[in-house]
């Protein structure tokens, strides 16, 4: 892998030490600490780009206790590019071999060894199924076995749904569409979310059949590189940039859809990604203009169809990714008002990062724990039945937290929502 230069001084530069960003730092709010802030890390960035400090310890800890939530972009008067500054930097200690031993193994394990590899993601997630469902779960927790286990295995144990009735693999082809049909799209099947949650695939197939859409599932397509770029793996998220935009656009398709938050985000900015490969600089820009969430498709003209009533009362988490990334805020909310019946109580700071951020919820236990406690509060504040969000990873954390917390309700994804509002008016005769 090329040694990467590390962030570019012109990015670097563009900070004016307003401190805006301070209070929308999840890590600063948290500990009060100057370090733990943007401002504070792009500080230190700069140094040691100049060569006035090293990459210690205590400077390693302050870049990974980042979340690279991006919350600091949205409220930055300056325009600082904090999400593209920190992959650099992270790059370029990946590349110099810096960090703690046991975390630069578990990503190599993850990026590496399992997002890249369908058939190895399949057949993980099969042995996890049996390990819930013949009981052997239930077996090892009371056991107390796993206090034996290293804290890392034990927090991705902790973090695992209740097992899937199956796993939607997207197959190849189009699906079935109506005779109306207005465009069609591509689906992004993705790495993790056909295993843990079928049931948003399934849902968004039938929400985007249901509003005239032809979905076409490419094959050939595989990981989007999200993660690995939040890691410093730039080089292996390009290598499945690459192939992604060689999957998606020889079906010529008229948008790119995801409901992931964190994938949309970072296939949007292939174009960055990219823009030094002379064979890809121009396709990664037709790629990336392509590109939209679930619920900016859904939302750019009104719901087709019928929506029955769904008495339910529901907050909403913003997926970092989404929110301050794609800067999508609106769309869901509006999805989700169209819903009869159906009531959105705003948590005080839905916004704020809930502590999942890629494996940050593993490699940074403690932080990550702190935030799901705040979130908790909130979400206990807002009486809801449901947390609706829009990415699987947020999905994970914020199921782990309701349980952790003894609070009731579920996570839902907001395709998920529409789709049941569509069922219930399939339930419910018209007129």
């Amino acid at each position: 892998m090329p040694v990467e230069l590390g962030p570019r001084l012109d990015d670097l530069s563009r900070c004016v030490h307003c401190g805006l960003c301070l209070q929308s730092c999840p890590t600063y709010v948290e500990t009060g600490l100057e370090t733990e802030s943007p401002r504070g890390r792009l500080y230190l960035m700069r140094a040691r780009a100049e060569g006035r400090i090293r990459a210690t310890p205590s400077f390693l800890q302050h870049m990974e206790l980042c979340l690279v939530c991006r919350n600091c972009e949205a409220v930055c008067p300056s325009g600082v590019p904090y999400g593209r500054i920190m992959e650099a930097e992270r790059a370029q200690l990946l590349a110099q071999k810096r960090g703690v031993p046991w975390q630069r193994g578990l990503r190599l394990l993850v990026f590496r060894g399992l997002l890249p590899h369908p058939g190895r993601l399949r057949l993980l997630a099969g042995l996890l199924r049996l390990y819930q469902r013949s009981g052997l779960q239930r077996l090892v927790r009371r056991s107390g076995l796993l206090r034996l286990l290293p804290r890392a295995v034990v927090q991705m144990e902790s973090l695992l749904p209740p097992a899937a009735g199956g796993f939607l693999v997207a197959p190849r082809g189009v699906q079935p569409f109506p005779e109306t049909a207005l465009t069609t799209v591509a689906l992004l099947s993705g790495c993790v979310m056909p295993y843990l949650y079928p049931e948003v695939h399934e849902a968004t197939l039938r929400v985007l059949a249901r509003n005239g859409y032809r979905v076409e599932v490419s094959p050939g397509q595989g990981c989007c590189g999200a993660l690995h770029l939040h890691s410093g793996e730039r080089e292996e998220a390009r290598r499945l940039a690459r192939r992604n935009i060689d999957a998606f656009l020889v079906a010529e398709p008229g948008a790119i859809v995801t409901n992931a938050a964190g994938c949309g985000a970072s296939m949007k900015e292939y174009t960055g990604l990219l823009q030094d490969d002379p064979a890809y600089a121009d396709k990664a820009r037709r790629f990336s203009s392509l590109v939209r969430d679930i619920t900016e498709l859904l939302a750019m003209q009104p719901l087709q169809g019928r929506l029955g009533p769904l008495p339910i009362r529901v907050t909403y988490q913003d997926s970092c990714h989404l929110a301050h990334a794609q800067r999508i805020r609106q769309a869901p909310r509006e999805l989700l008002r169209a819903v009869p019946g159906l009531e959105l109580v705003e948590m005080r700071t839905p916004d704020a990062c809930c502590g999942s951020a890629g494996v940050y919820n593993i490699t940074q236990r403690e932080m990550a724990q702190r935030l799901l406690v705040g979130k908790m509060q909130e979400v206990a504040a807002a009486r809801a039945e449901v947390v609706v969000t829009a990415n699987p990873g947020c999905m994970l954390q914020l199921a782990a937290g309701l349980r952790q917390a003894g609070l009731p309700g579920r996570v839902a994804h907001v395709v998920e929502v529409l789709d049941w509002a569509y069922g219930a008016a399939e339930a419910r005769p018209a007129g």
